[in-house]
């Protein structure tokens, strides 16, 4: 065997690592911040060696949510970026954890804990990617990598995130038997009523923080103005839901769109009011 197919070779045999985080603009970071991020996350795996793979890539053409979901249960590890709070990225560290296989959660300084996953260890970095601090955070993340695999082999009982809050096991079904596909599909309802909670959990914690919101947000005319604009926006993309809208990062598109309307900003008086109005449409789910 030639030296050129024992490298093939000993690559095939890497286990796979996967990333999931943001790509497009969002929280002031452009799309080059995120490729720098990713070129950061493929060398500190690579290293670890393991094969690095975004869970949205793949080489054939193909459903990209099922896509998703196969390298979400496939990869032996999976590395997810929470930096800026991408909902996509939320949703599928959910289904991650909803598969409860090894997961290691990242954030940069700017970004807040979440609730929901604050039982899980966040490996912090600086989000402006100064040198000295990448060189620590690079060293930590590998042994992380490494160290998050190799119990997950060992240790019959680890767990990412379920057995924190108790034994789940799949019930004795006697010699009825489901599909993987119709078990993933059902796992994905269940998250998405977690994360239609979540929201709405949140959106009500904002409004008793700030009560003028809830005003705000009772400007019929300006809610019926907006809802009418953002239908065109959809529109004009070919998108079907609200829903198109944050899965393909286009929020701060659709809120310049809406800001060149006279009769937009005269209903709604103030950018601030507008954003409420937006935000509290483009509920996911």
């Amino acid at each position: 065997m030639s030296e050129k197919q024992n490298k093939e070779e000993t690559k095939k045999k890497k286990p796979v690592c996967g990333i999931v985080m943001p790509i497009s603009t969002i929280d002031g970071c452009t799309a080059e911040h995120w490729a720098e991020v990713l070129t950061i996350l493929k060398e500190v795996i690579t290293d670890a060696e393991f094969e690095p793979n975004l869970v949205s890539d793949a080489d054939d053409s193909g459903i990209i949510q099922k896509r998703i979901i196969q390298n979400l249960y496939k990869n032996e590890i999976v590395v997810c970026d929470v930096s800026a709070k991408n909902p996509n990225v939320m949703f599928e560290l959910g289904l991650r954890l909803a598969f409860d296989k090894p997961t290691i959660v990242i954030k940069d300084d700017k970004t807040d804990y979440s609730f929901d996953t604050s039982v899980i260890e966040h490996l912090v970095y600086p989000r402006d990617l100064r040198f000295t601090k990448i060189l620590k955070f690079k060293d930590t993340l590998k042994s992380k990598i490494q160290n998050t695999y190799k119990k997950s082999k060992e240790d019959k009982n680890y767990t990412t995130f379920l057995k924190h809050f108790g034994e789940y096991k799949v019930s004795d079904l006697g010699q009825t038997e489901i599909s993987s596909e119709k078990y993933i599909l059902s796992a994905i309802d269940e998250i998405k009523d977690s994360i239609r909670d979540m929201t709405r959990t949140q959106m009500l914690e904002r409004e008793l923080r700030h009560p003028t919101r809830i005003s705000r947000l009772n400007n019929k005319r300006a809610q019926m103005i907006v809802r009418q604009k953002i239908e065109e926006f959809k529109v004009e993309n070919k998108f079907k839901t609200d829903y198109d809208i944050i899965e393909n990062n286009k929020e701060k598109q659709l809120f310049d769109y809406l800001e060149d309307f006279k009769e937009v900003r005269d209903a709604c008086k103030d950018p601030d009011v507008l954003k409420d109005i937006v935000d509290n449409m483009l509920v996911p789910f």
